[in-house]
């Protein structure tokens, strides 16, 4: 069955003019090309969500206050690969069992591709690679890096929508790839 469709003709792509970088830091660029600012990843093979799972069945999360957002931020462990010196070529599975562990202190026997998509296709070329971590169990402290300041929650799979919404009343923001990682879960679990 195809999707539905509009009724407008698809959109041609416009002439590009000059793509210009109007600034550049450690791991993103800001550039502008035919009137559109967007934020460009840098010196990183990619980014990798965790969808993790304990062999208890609790979907672990992270919370972290997020400096872009000026407030706390309730996530599925993630992180880059390739961002450490020596380790450019990082394979996407194995940063997020580096990641999963950093963070949480968790580690699975192996890391199942699920998805990769655009993180904001309108504000960045940011593309995320999920992965499932099924059967994770603690062997470790977590609580992320010397730069982070991680909180580890273990939430029951059937209880994780009551729980986002109570930390979203309590003010705090809810990374919205988490129902779609409890979807994830649910489907292959």
């Amino acid at each position: 069955m195809r999707p539905e469709h509009s009724n407008h003709p698809p959109q041609e792509t416009p002439p590009h003019h000059a793509r210009r970088v109007l600034a550049e830091g450690r791991f993103a660029r800001l550039v502008a090309q035919d009137g559109w600012e967007w934020v460009e990843r840098t010196n990183v093979a990619g980014a990798v969500v965790i969808v993790a799972v304990t062999e208890d069945g609790r979907l672990i999360l992270v919370q972290q206050y997020r400096i872009p957002m000026a407030q706390p931020v309730i996530e599925m462990p993630a992180g880059l690969a390739g961002d450490l010196a020596g380790s450019e070529q990082e394979e996407l599975a194995e940063a997020a069992r580096r990641e999963l562990l950093e963070e949480t202190g968790y580690e699975a026997a192996q890391m199942e591709y699920l998805a990769a998509g655009p993180a904001s296709a309108g504000l960045s070329n940011e593309v995320y690679t999920l992965f499932l971590a099924a059967r994770a169990r603690r062997v470790g402290p977590g609580g992320g890096d010397s730069a982070e300041n991680i909180q580890v929650h273990l939430v029951p799979l059937d209880e994780v929508p009551q729980w986002l919404e109570e930390r979203r009343r309590q003010g705090l923001l809810v990374d919205p790839r988490i129902y779609a990682g409890l979807f994830f879960a649910h489907e292959r679990l």
